[in-house]
C-alpha cells in the first residue's frame, strides 16, 4: 500500500473517532438514584418527583430516553439504610436525597457516588458539606437555611399569640438536622420572653401523646419542626389535633396548613426541588460535587387558615395577616 494511501486512512480514522465518541456521549443513559423516606402515593411526594422530572427535563433529560430513575422508598430509617445500599450497589451515577434524613443514609452508603440534596435544613452543622461556598466531598445542593426559619417562625408565632409565655416545640430525633433546630429555638426564646417544652417524636404513633402532653403542660402554642416524619404525608393526624387539643400551630410546610393546622412559613419546596435538578446535570456533565457552591432558599411564604383560626377562636392580628401570601378561607 502506497504511503499516500496510508495516511488518508489514517486520516480518516483521526477524523471519524471524535464523531463516534461524541455519539456514544449522547447515547449514554444516565442512572440518577432517587432515595425517599416515605410512601410515593402521597400527593405531597408527587408533586416533588415531578418537580425534580421537570427540572431534568429542562436540562434534556427524559425518561425511557437518555435518563433512568431508580426509586427506592422506605417507611423507616432503618429500611432507609438498605435502600441507600442498593442504590450504591447498582452504581447509580448520582443519589438524589430530600433533606437531612436521606443524605445523611446515603452518606454513610457512599463517599464517592456524588449526593445532591433539595431541602436541606442545615448541611454545614451536621457535617454534610465543610462550607456552602466550598462544599468539599461529594455532597452538594440546595438549602432552605433552617435554623434562620426557626426563629422566624417562632417570632410569627409570637406575635401571632402575643399573651403566650410557653410554646411547645414537636421535633425528630431522626432527622440529623434537629439540634440545629432546637439551637435556634433556644436562642429565639430569650428574645420572645417564652418558654419552651420540647417533645420528640420517632414515628406517627407518638403524634397524639406528644399533643396531648403539650397540653396538659398548658403551652400556649405549638411549633412543628419540619422533618420528613410530619410533612411528607399530608393526611397526617398532626393538623387535627392541634385542633382537637384547640392548640395553634406553626409548621415548616404549606400542606400541613392546608389540611387544618393555623400557619406555616417556609421556602417553596417543589421550587427547591426543581432546582436541584441544575447539580444533577452539572455532575453528570463531569463537575465535581465539591465545586458546586450549595445554594440557599431565597423566598419564604406565609399562609394562614383563617377557618382554622375561628375554629379556635383566635383573632390573627392585623400586622402578622397582612404579611400573609396566602389566606385560605
Amino acid at each position: 500500500m502506497r504511503r499516500r494511501e496510508l495516511i488518508a486512512i489514517a486520516g480518516t480514522g483521526l477524523v471519524a473517532w471524535p464523531l463516534v465518541a461524541r455519539a456514544q456521549q449522547q447515547a449514554r443513559i444516565a442512572r440518577l438514584g432517587y432515595l425517599g423516606f416515605g410512601s410515593p402515593a402521597n400527593a405531597a411526594t408527587l408533586v416533588r418527583v415531578e418537580a425534580l422530572r421537570a427540572g431534568l427535563r429542562d436540562f434534556g433529560y427524559v425518561e425511557g430516553k437518555n435518563l433512568v430513575i431508580e426509586f427506592r422508598w422506605s417507611d423507616t430509617v432503618e429500611q432507609l439504610h438498605e435502600a441507600a445500599a442498593e442504590l450504591v450497589r447498582m452504581k447509580v451515577d448520582v443519589i438524589f436525597s430530600n433533606s437531612s434524613t436521606e443524605t445523611e443514609v446515603a452518606r454513610r452508603a457512599t463517599n464517592t457516588i456524588p449526593i445532591v440534596f433539595a431541602t436541606h435544613f442545615d448541611p454545614v452543622s451536621v457535617g454534610h458539606v465543610a462550607s456552602l461556598a466550598r462544599p468539599g466531598g461529594n455532597i452538594t445542593g440546595v438549602s432552605a437555611l433552617g435554623t434562620e426559619l426557626t426563629a422566624k417562625q417562632l417570632e410569627i408565632l409570637k406575635a401571632t399569640m402575643p399573651r403566650a409565655t410557653r410554646f411547645g416545640v414537636l421535633y425528630t430525633p431522626t432527622t440529623p438536622a434537629y439540634r440545629s433546630v432546637l439551637q435556634a429555638a433556644e436562642a429565639a426564646r430569650g428574645k420572645l420572653h417564652v418558654e419552651l417544652l420540647t417533645v420528640g417524636v420517632n414515628t406517627v404513633a407518638d403524634f397524639d401523646g406528644a399533643f396531648a402532653k403539650m397540653a396538659h403542660d398548658r403551652v400556649g402554642a405549638v411549633y412543628v419542626h419540619s422533618a420528613m416524619l410530619t410533612a411528607r404525608e399530608r393526611a397526617l393526624p398532626l393538623a387535627k389535633l392541634g385542633l382537637k387539643h384547640r392548640l395553634p400551630t406553626m409548621f415548616g410546610n404549606r400542606d400541613n396548613v392546608v389540611a387544618g393546622g393555623l400557619m406555616s412559613y417556609a421556602p417553596d419546596y417543589v421550587d427547591l426541588t426543581r432546582r436541584a435538578a441544575t447539580y444533577i446535570d452539572k455532575i453528570l456533565k463531569g463537575t465535581k460535587p465539591a465545586d458546586l457552591p450549595v445554594e440557599q432558599a431565597s423566598k419564604y411564604e406565609l399562609v394562614i387558615n383563617l377557618k382554622t383560626a375561628k375554629a379556635l377562636g383566635l383573632t390573627i392580628p392585623p400586622s402578622v395577616l397582612g404579611r400573609a401570601d396566602e389566606v385560605i378561607q
